[in-house]
């Protein structure tokens, strides 16, 4: 089995103090019962009681005057791939499925055997008459306007150099070649005849071509920008080869097999950079810009590609003629905004900003773009202490004229209509009295003119724009309110009504809402928001243990999103075991104004904590059900980071923490993401760093409380020595620790996240409340969660609540 493979190692004895607050209590055995009750409560439960009315929508292939979308529909028996026609105000379903089911079984021989109400289809493109789509890595096109047939494409031709394994394909927008790296250069494959094409042919290991292998980014994806027609490919060749490597190697019976990656560290002296290049893929021509290496940065995130695999901070003209792009300084402190010829490769620099800390293009999505056809940079900045729009001449990179105003920020430009000169774009904290992080969509003129709220529901919305801006999908909710989805029009105006989520089962269930919470930061003025959640069956008059679950950001929050969901994670679970769970959002985390977002910058050390300390202070005060005498804190990845600071800078106020994969110093982690968020390493003459601060085995002999370090020894995004360098100056200080090493997991721990969460459990019953957990009590395995999750909407999701978050 594999939990047998599990080490736990103890260092020194973990004990009960004679002192502590939890021996006056009388000790409550739990039962397996009890933990069932809790167990009841994890997303892979009550996740499927909470699908149906749930929508994300994919609009349809865009040719002519289509404005139509689908999506999933799920509830108990399966799922419904539904369409909807905002126009004609209809809904019904895309296709025939048990059709479409035999259709595909005899395309596959006999492989796709899924019945109709349980098609797991990764649907590549629909346009009503034709469905083209990926089943187990490969691709068929169906025919759906006469009868359903479906046809195998062309797999890749096959020669003594190809692999057995082929990777994935970046699509062209007109979907008929997909670019793939193969022995570091890049090629491109037509889908339909499966012929391939080499288009570089000097690319060699660590000196590859659009390759996303740099520090904690591991694959094997193609980050490539397609020009519009189909014709162009922008993309990079990553040079890696001074950069230094990480190794870890497998528990194994056997020799290991060393794991060795490119990883540069903070402070490094070579670093991973990029030459920038542009292809003609018929002609196979490649120009490289006449410029230097450029830093493998984004204004938005710590690697290249923040989402998938289309490689931000680029923008070809309409023309494939030029190609705009943003470079970042190793310290994103400065961006520079260029325009190169696809064709010469001279490059031009039209403007460029400089900010004192950190520049950021926007939240989730990178907002600046280029608007040759009237000669215009549309650029975002936060110099006003907000995320804003500006408009600038491209010709002389000369400021124009500020677009928006005021308190609230700009998280993304979903679209811009030139015609109209209309840009719209999703914003926080733009509506008095409501909760800023509820993100609602707005309209306003490249003049800034005529701001206009289109969502007026005092919610979190998620919105899905037809390309051509005519409607758009609005699907609302907030944590305490299921979601809705309408279609609106191009004016906010509602077309048709959708879906309603429907939760009658996840409240028969015995399901409680989060109580949204709102308190004080540590400066006594600064308001913050978060989450608690309650034991569903509370006792009157007593006293609860409160625990933290905490994730300081800087990139973003404890919390999470606003939006619905029947699980945040395990923290209703832990509540039901007798704990009050919070969640808050401290000074120093995203979606609010720059100076909150910049409140510990250059000291991560911080962690938030002081904010988390005084709004549990508030919260006690404020609900006599809370044992403030009985703090606990938990975290993973950077909440790992945070809870064991808290447990070492706050040591008398936390008496119990669990620091999952914790990058415990960030000199022993990737160099973007902490040089961003403290700047690069300062050594002073007395040989001290600027880092120093943040690195918490420098305050090992702080801890007085139970401390649980946990890790997985195969993890390749926080390496597991970030971990073994606290456990090294705990046992220099002599301090009582627990220690739990994963063998061969990684980050989010996989199958291993099970018991993981078990021995979480365990460790705030038994030293924080001061009770017995039950005997190895076995949850759900991890194979049969991920099944039962199968048929909903949002896997991922549900997955991540098993699993922790992935996030550094």
């Amino acid at each position: 089995m594999f939990a047998d493979k599990f080490v736990r190692i103890t260092a020194g004895i973990i004990a009960v103090s004679a002192m502590s607050s939890t021996v006056a209590l009388a000790q409550r055995q739990y039962t397996t019962e009890d933990y069932a009750a809790a167990e009841k409560f994890m997303g892979y439960n009550v996740n499927p009681l909470a699908y149906q009315g749930v929508v994300h929508a994919e609009w349809l292939d865009t040719h002519s005057n289509d404005a139509r979308f689908w999506y999933r529909a799920a509830d108990e028996t399966g799922v419904t791939y539904m369409l909807v026609d905002p126009a004609r105000k209809t809904s019904t379903a895309a296709f025939d499925q048990p059709a479409l089911a035999a259709a595909l079984k005899a395309a596959s021989n006999g492989a796709i055997k899924d019945d109709a109400r349980h098609l797991k289809l990764h649907i590549d493109s629909l346009n009503g008459a034709a469905l083209t789509l990926t089943y187990a890595g490969v691709s068929y096109n169906c025919e759906l306007a006469a009868t359903d047939v479906c046809k195998r494409l062309a797999p890749a031709e096959k020669s003594a150099k190809s692999p057995a394994h082929q990777p994935p394909l970046n699509l062209s927008p007109d979907k008929k070649l997909g670019a793939f790296i193969r022995d570091w250069n890049l090629w491109v494959r037509n889908i339909e005849t499966g012929q391939e094409t080499q288009l570089t042919t000097d690319g060699v290991k660590d000196y590859g071509y659009a390759t996303d292998n740099a520090g904690w980014k591991q694959s094997e994806a193609a980050i490539v920008l397609w020009s519009p027609d189909s014709k162009k490919i922008a993309t990079f060749q990553q040079d890696q080869r001074k950069t230094g490597e990480m190794y870890l190697v497998p528990v194994t019976n056997s020799h290991p097999t060393l794991k060795a990656w490119k990883y540069p560290l903070v402070g490094d002296k070579d670093i991973t950079m990029i030459e920038r290049v542009v292809i003609d893929v018929a002609s196979r021509k490649m120009t490289r810009l006449k410029m230097p290496p450029d830093q493998h940065r984004s204004t938005l995130c710590d690697d290249v590609a923040c989402h998938g695999t289309t490689w931000d901070d680029v923008e070809f003209s309409p023309d494939d003629t030029h190609l705009a792009f943003v470079s970042t300084s190793r310290d994103h402190k400065q961006e520079w905004l260029r325009v190169a010829d696809t064709s010469t490769g001279e490059v031009r620099e039209v403007m460029s900003e400089t900010t004192p800390k950190f520049y950021e293009s926007g939240n989730g999505k990178v907002n600046w773009h280029y608007l040759p056809a009237s000669n215009e940079i549309l650029w975002f900045s936060e110099r006003d202490n907000w995320g804003q729009l500006y408009l600038y001449d491209l010709t002389t990179g000369k400021l124009k004229n500020q677009i928006t105003h005021g308190e609230g920020n700009v998280t993304q430009v979903l679209r811009v209509d030139e015609k109209t000169r209309t840009i719209y774009f999703l914003g926080v904290g733009k509506e008095a009295d409501r909760d800023p992080y509820f993100q609602h969509l707005y309209s306003v003129h490249f003049d800034g003119a005529a701001q206009t709220l289109l969502t007026p529901e005092n919610a979190n919305h998620n919105i899905k724009l037809l390309p051509d801006g005519r409607y758009f999908v609005d699907s609302y909710s907030t944590v305490t309110q299921p979601q809705i989805t309408v279609v609106r029009d191009s004016e906010g105006k509602l077309a048709m009504e959708v879906a309603k989520q429907d939760i009658s089962k996840l409240l028969a269930f015995g399901w409680v809402p989060p109580v949204p919470i709102k308190v004080k930061a540590r400066d006594g003025k600064t308001d913050l928001y978060g989450f608690m959640f309650k034991p569903s069956h509370m006792e009157e008059g007593k006293k609860y243990p409160i625990v933290n679950s905490v994730y300081p950001g800087p990139q973003t929050g404890s919390c999470g999103s606003r939006e619905f969901s029947a699980a945040h994670r395990d923290s209703q679970s832990l509540a039901e075991l007798g704990f009050i769970v919070v969640c808050i959002d401290g000074m120093g985390t995203d979606m609010r104004s720059k100076s909150f977002h910049e409140a510990y910058w250059g000291n991560l050390g911080d962690n938030t904590n002081p904010d988390q300390v005084a709004g549990m202070k508030q919260l006690a005060a404020q609900y006599s059900f809370i044992d403030l005498d009985r703090a606990g804190i938990f975290g993973h990845s950077g909440g790992g980071n945070a809870t064991a600071a808290a447990m070492l800078n706050y040591s008398d106020f936390f008496k119990v923490g669990i620091a999952e994969s914790g990058n415990h110093d960030q000199r022993d982690y990737e160099d973007d993401w902490a040089e961003k968020w403290a700047g690069l390493p300062i050594i002073h003459p007395d040989g001290t760093s600027s880092y120093d601060s943040q690195a918490n085995q420098n305050i090992a002999k702080n801890l007085k409380g139970h401390l649980l370090l946990a890790h997985g020894t195969m993890d390749d995004n926080v390496p597991p020595n970030n971990t073994m360098i606290l456990v090294d100056a705990l046992i220099k200080a002599n301090k009582d620790f627990d220690l739990l090493l994963i063998p061969n997991v990684t980050h989010g721990y996989g199958a291993a996240s099970q018991y993981m969460t078990r021995r979480r459990w365990d460790y705030f019953v038994r030293y924080l409340a001061g009770n017995i957990p039950p005997n190895e009590y076995q949850m759900k395995p991890f194979a049969a969660v991920t099944a039962s999750l199968s048929n909903g909407p949002s896997v991922e999701e549900s997955v991540e609540n098993v699993e922790g978050n992935p996030a550094p």
